[in-house]
């Protein structure tokens, strides 16, 4: 087995074991997909070229689900409409493309939310951490805004916004979407004691904070099945302020949840998210090949991803290890062709950071590829 060998996942053929992984890059004003979104996944949607999966930008399911600026809705309808230009962008190149479903939680301004109210979390607990304004076109880091704690009967209506932009995704052509739940956002909040210090049945024991978690993916499995779902975990991520002394145990759990799901994947992002590998929360090392026993010893059978800092010789020792797909983040900013590259070892463009976050084509469809062509 190689990078460039076939997979399945789910109902998804996929032509390699390359995914692009979900990039914000802060690019769909009035929170709209938009033509020069659609030249930018077309870029790296051709399974021979680029990857054989991509996922979007984490996605919001709801104007509450917003916390950065310019980023991408799908509630509504014409929010679909404006997504269909990319997800047929996709396919005509012969791509798969999936919806990553988000709902940012605390990690959001009174300014991007609806009315300018607070933000919601599953405990009032600020955030340590910073979201992005546009001011002047520019992107500004500021700090997030005090939330204000959920109150239970919130809940089903919030899993109702998730199933609600599963249907939206499939109805806009997506091949699926990915269910959020890591780097600190309301799904990970949830789950982790250091922003979840509720009381009631969804906070406490270990199987109360995974309960919003699983009250999610069953609503979305439910309305377009297993098979078209995954689910993003960042078992030890300090992003975002997500804290726990005791992950092991918890994201254990929740593999067995997941098990019996049917689901295409689980996309699992080692250590610090972007950053060290070896990260770790608790008084000892994270055990990944534990958590993927629990998740296969509840019949697990979806395909396993592996994200965080991965060249082609680290991605090929993950696949001899186990792993079935490698997700690859800021390399496919700067190299559309990514895959191309990856198989005959390069070059390999820099990224341009000043122009990860908002702006226009500059740092976002004008990186060269190999060979220019029609796809440039």
């Amino acid at each position: 087995m190689n990078l460039f060998d076939s997979c399945t996942a789910g109902a998804l053929r996929l032509a390699s074991r390359i995914v692009m992984a979900p990039l914000t890059r802060n690019r769909a004003p009035g929170a709209l997909a938009n033509a020069r979104m659609a030249t930018y996944y077309r870029q790296r949607a051709n399974p021979a070229t680029g990857a054989g999966l991509i996922i979007t930008e984490a996605t919001a399911i709801s104007h509450q689900g917003q916390g950065y600026a310019d980023v991408p809705g799908i509630w509504s309808k014409e929010q679909v409409a404006a997504w269909k230009q990319v997800t047929d962008a996709v396919h005509a190149e012969g791509g798969k493309i999936v919806m990553q479903l988000w709902h940012v939680g605390r990690v959001s301004h009174t300014s991007l939310q609806p009315g300018g109210a607070a933000p919601v979390a599953p405990s009032a607990i600020t955030a340590k951490t910073k979201t992005v304004l546009l001011v002047n076109g520019q992107a500004q880091f500021v700090d997030t805004s005090t939330p204000r704690a959920l109150d239970a009967a919130e809940l089903p209506g919030i899993v109702q916004d998730y199933r609600h932009a599963a249907a939206n995704a499939i109805a806009a052509g997506f091949d699926g979407v990915e269910v959020h739940a890591a780097n600190g956002y309301l799904i990970d909040q949830f789950l982790r004691s250091g922003s979840n210090q509720r009381s009631d049945a969804y906070g406490g024991s270990i199987e109360n904070r995974a309960r919003f978690l699983l009250d999610v993916m069953s609503a979305v499995v439910a309305e377009i099945g297993g098979d078209r779902t995954g689910i993003r975990l960042s078992p030890v991520t300090p992003a975002n302020d997500a804290s726990d002394d005791q992950p092991q145990p918890l994201f254990e759990h929740v593999a067995r949840l997941l098990g019996p799901m049917g689901l295409a994947y689980v996309h699992v992002i080692e250590g610090s998210t972007g950053g060290p590998r070896d990260h770790q929360q608790g008084g000892q090392a994270f055990d990944y090949a534990a958590l993927r026993q629990a998740y296969t010893a509840a019949k697990g059978q979806g395909a396993w991803m592996l994200n965080n800092g991965y060249d082609l010789p680290l991605a090929e020792q993950a696949l001899a290890q186990g792993a079935d797909l490698v997700a690859f983040g800021r390399p496919f900013i700067a190299n559309p062709d990514l895959g191309a590259r990856l198989r005959q070892g390069g070059p390999f463009n820099t990224p341009d950071r000043k122009t990860f976050y908002g702006g226009d084509d500059t740092g976002y469809t004008d990186y060269p590829f190999l060979q220019q062509g029609s796809t440039s």
